[in-house]
């Protein structure tokens, strides 16, 4: 359950990541959080949904990640958060200590394509994607096969990025056995549904 505590400390986690941004002139070492409505939405849908098997592509500093671990808490779930930097993921287990999370997350530097070529089929009940956008067509086949039946994916970005996300969102759309929308919560949400 979300007390006035934990939303105090993700509002401070969040605050930490706005001032950090504002202060960092390289693009690579910004931390580019979610808003706190995308997380609160986040959450709304890992804990409605009962998902234990929640991949996270793109950790940064890690608020997103804090969402969606507080929601897999409540389902006795497990959250796996890939990020090529190593750097990022060590703030973000900071963070994560900071609720008590670490041990719902695990944190892997890793090539995200390479590693999702490696799994095996479907243990993915919720897929965030927050990562490099011009890989997401490569990934999606691979994205389709880890996600299991009735499973989520939520890619950021999708309005305020949208010429970047527009071949993906149409790869998807084209794709028999999903069912796809936009919403206007954040920077955008796309939301994909594997309806098999």
């Amino acid at each position: 359950m979300l007390d006035d505590k934990i939303l105090q400390q993700m509002q401070a986690i969040w605050d930490d990541g706005q001032q950090h941004d504002r202060q960092t002139t390289e693009y690579h070492d910004q931390w580019l959080n979610i808003p706190p409505e995308t997380g609160k939405f986040l959450y709304q849908l890992v804990r409605s949904s009962a998902a234990r098997r929640i991949l996270e592509i793109g950790t940064a500093n890690g608020y997103s990640t804090l969402w969606l671990a507080l929601a897999a808490k409540a389902s006795q779930g497990h959250v796996t958060s890939l990020d090529r930097s190593p750097d990022k993921q060590k703030i973000a287990f900071s963070n994560l200590q900071k609720i008590e999370g670490e041990a719902l997350v695990s944190l892997l530097s890793v090539d995200a394509g390479q590693w999702l070529d490696e799994l095996e089929a479907s243990p993915v009940d919720f897929l965030f994607l927050d990562a490099d956008r011009s890989r997401y067509v490569q990934w999606w086949p691979s994205i389709q096969r880890v996600l299991r039946p009735g499973g989520l994916v939520v890619m950021d970005n999708a309005l305020s990025h949208e010429t970047e996300c527009t071949q993906f969102i149409e790869q998807v759309l084209a794709t028999e056995g999903y069912l796809a929308e936009t919403y206007s919560i954040g920077k955008g949400l796309f939301v994909i549904l594997k309806d098999e």
